[in-house]
């Protein structure tokens, strides 16, 4: 009988959108009829295999310092990633003397494996289900508010449970099916994360912001670190010299075998964030006040930025990593918003919730509760307010180091000095000089003032508008000038007495505490109907898991382990076949471009490199070729960078770090005729470990197969 019925979901799932190239699983509770489709596709390994015991799969899988993914390869903790998950690891330990970043990095010992402040990998130890223990605990009657409350009261009390087995242990409560799910997560994490190995920029970031999110790509994108433990208990263990290398249960099996079309292809990492449930009036927010609002003002930021950090290589090197993180979604949200228009997304997503209702209407479910045209006027108020927020995060937060220590203060910052001295209590910022340039910061920051007021309504401009355009006749670079020359904040070792007349008369001080007032203001229009849009939200989304309940179903990305399975392939786009690997040939290609675009410089080593005759052991055995990159129909969005990309057996073939153009809105709909995931091949990773790098100590620690 439960063959009868896997059989028939199987069949099920080939009828509906959810096909063999979708979705973003959890392995603890993987559908039978999911995993009944990975191992026709080609999967060999045993469910207990995957997630069960010490030496499950997901062992081998890492959160890497809560923004990417990786993987361990080695039995002394060597973990490979992204060069672009490492970029500001890389950075940090550059200077114009020793530019890792431009010339790359290997530790030829231990002892010279670089520390990194405020790095970390984390492990998934388990994974259940605490939707019902909430509900015991009276969940479902109370606000939003309470249950955050409750769910927080829950999560400290399974850590303590939890930490008195093993101290090292943490659990962490993430809602799942837009909070019709919860689910707890027990995490292992070790803060002693060391760089070992990094190629230069010119391959790790290859075509640079002109190959971002295109194919065919050639980006050698990975990076090279070790976690480190604790000596007495291959336990976490905070920096310490006396740390030795991790031994891990689990380490991923590097393969020389490649791939071929049609080949299995499964992903295991930590996507970030989806919202492929979302109403079609939460797509079009997304469009007209999320996306078009950081792609405009990330554009002015982004020009001013690139022109200083191409006349001064010491520039360069403090905001290459800043650029490349403000980019990379600048760029993402101009692709997401033209497929949105070009799919006809919002369209579509209109039809589907008309479907709901009329199954609503029919069946009764939710009837009292779900309601499209509150949804819709929800939105529609809040609009406005989210515009002027996403307008206020793109100008004010991160941008430029005056700002930073603006809202620092303001928000309340350690204060340091005699607690019964009140006037000799003061606050400092550390000297981080090395990490931002004042010519440029200045620039920034006059021009996204003046942006800023061009784009949103009088109402939302902080108080300090009416000084630029009174005291200084809406000149924004001798606004910033004044408050460079006349605040505290700026003052390099400055101790800021915070209970003497002359800090609340600072002019930087009152920049913040003005930006702090107006944010506060945004955020209240924000609040009106922030719940009722999360419950009508969640009612819709419980509508959809309800009228398919025949139907497995995936929960939205949150940053938790996800598995996504497919298979080595192409696409097709006007015709057009894309290919599905491109070949050392086709960089050489591209470098010899470089005159004309700067992003296709590369070494002369690398010219040589990459135009050998012979790529020995790294060449594919059917194609005679080194394959650099390489396309599956995986599922995978932001925090997936550096996720280990697997054959059927569970060996490394790949590390994926990349979408395709044609398919970014797949973060709200994903498309199975488009979207692909962009992998580096694992041969590339140690053809240029081997041959650049000379890395022998490492390549036989990985030991290749």
């Amino acid at each position: 009988m439960m063959k009868k019925i896997i059989l028939s979901l199987i069949a099920m799932i080939g009828m509906s959108h959810v096909r063999a190239d979708e979705g973003m699983w959890t392995i603890y509770n993987l559908p039978p009829a999911v995993y009944e489709m990975m191992k026709q596709e080609g999967f060999k390994m045993s469910y207990n295999d995957l997630y069960y015991g010490d030496h499950a799969l997901k062992n081998a899988v890492v959160n890497f310092s809560g923004y990417c993914s990786g993987v361990v390869v080695s039995p002394n903790g060597l973990v490979f990633t992204n060069h672009h998950c490492g970029f500001e690891a890389i950075r940090s330990h550059s200077t114009v003397e020793h530019d890792y970043m431009l010339n790359g990095f290997y530790a030829k010992t231990y002892e010279e494996e670089l520390p990194n402040k405020n790095m970390f990998v984390s492990f998934m130890v388990n994974q259940e289900d605490v939707t019902k223990r909430l509900g015991t605990l009276g969940f479902n009657t109370m606000t939003i508010e309470q249950q955050e409350q409750l769910i927080d009261s829950l999560q400290d009390a399974m850590t303590k449970d939890i930490k008195e087995k093993d101290s090292t242990l943490y659990v962490s409560i993430d809602a799942f099916y837009e909070g019709n799910k919860y689910y707890a997560t027990t995490y292992q994490m070790f803060p002693d994360l060391r760089l070992v190995f990094t190629i230069p920029k010119s391959m790790g970031k290859f075509g640079g912001e002109t190959d971002n999110w295109m194919w065919p790509r050639q980006t050698c994108d990975f990076s090279v670190f070790r976690i480190y433990a604790d000596p007495r208990t291959n336990g976490p263990a905070e920096y310490s010299e006396e740390n030795v290398p991790y031994h891990p249960k689990r380490w991923a099996q590097v393969s020389l075998q490649g791939y071929q079309e049609g080949d299995y292809a499964m992903t295991i990492g930590y996507p970030g964030s989806t919202s492929r449930y979302l109403s079609s009036y939460g797509i079009r927010e997304r469009r007209d006040a999320d996306n078009a609002t950081r792609a405009q003002v990330r554009g002015v930021k982004q020009d001013i930025m690139i022109r200083h950090m191409r006349a001064d290589e010491a520039v360069r090197i403090k905001y290459d990593s800043k650029y490349a993180q403000s980019s990379n979604y600048w760029k993402n949200s101009i692709g997401m918003n033209k497929c949105i228009d070009s799919i006809g997304i919002i369209n579509q997503k209109k039809a589907f919730e008309d479907r709901i209702q009329a199954w609503q209407d029919s069946t009764g479910f939710l009837k009292d509760s779900l309601d499209f045209a509150k949804l819709k006027k929800f939105y529609d108020d809040r609009f406005a307010d989210r515009h002027a927020f996403m307008n206020w995060i793109e100008t004010f937060a991160n941008t430029n180091e005056f700002t930073t220590r603006a809202r620092k203060l303001s928000r309340g910052m350690t204060i340091q000095g005699p607690a019964d001295k009140p006037k000799k209590q003061y606050v400092t910022f550390e000297d981080n000089s090395d990490e931002w340039d004042e010519a440029l910061d200045k620039e920034v920051f006059a021009a996204l003032l003046k942006n800023y007021k061009e784009h949103v309504n009088e109402k939302y401009l902080p108080a300090f508008y009416s000084t630029i355009s009174k005291k200084f006749g809406n000149d924004y670079s001798k606004y910033v000038d004044y408050l460079y020359k006349k605040s505290m904040i700026m003052k390099k070792g400055k101790k800021i007495y915070i209970n003497k007349k002359s800090y609340q008369k600072d002019p930087g001080v009152q920049y913040g505490l003005d930006l702090l007032e107006n944010l506060s203001m945004i955020r209240e229009g924000l609040l009106q109907t922030y719940d009722s849009i999360d419950i009508q939200e969640r009612y819709l989304c419980a509508a959809k898991l309800r009228m398919e309940q025949d139907l497995p179903h995936y929960s939205d990305a949150n940053f938790t382990m996800r598995l996504s399975y497919g298979q080595v392939g192409g696409f097709e786009l006007g015709g057009n076949p894309s290919g599905y690997y491109t070949t050392a040939s086709s960089i050489v290609d591209k470098m010899k471009k470089a005159d004309q675009n700067v992003e296709y410089y590369a070494e002369p080593i690398m010219h040589e490199l990459m135009s050998a005759k012979d790529f020995g052991p790294y060449t594919d055995k059917k194609t005679g070729e080194m394959q650099l990159c390489f396309l599956t129909n995986n599922d995978i969005t932001g925090g997936n960078s550096g996720s280990p990309m697997f054959d059927g057996k569970g060996q490394l073939i790949g590390l994926a770090f990349d979408g395709n153009w044609d398919s970014l809105s797949s973060d709200i709909n994903f498309d199975r005729r488009l979207a692909r995931t962009i992998g580096v091949d694992i041969r590339f990773v140690l053809y240029l470990m081997d041959k650049w790098g000379h890395a022998d100590r490492l390549l036989k620690e990985i030991g290749a197969k």
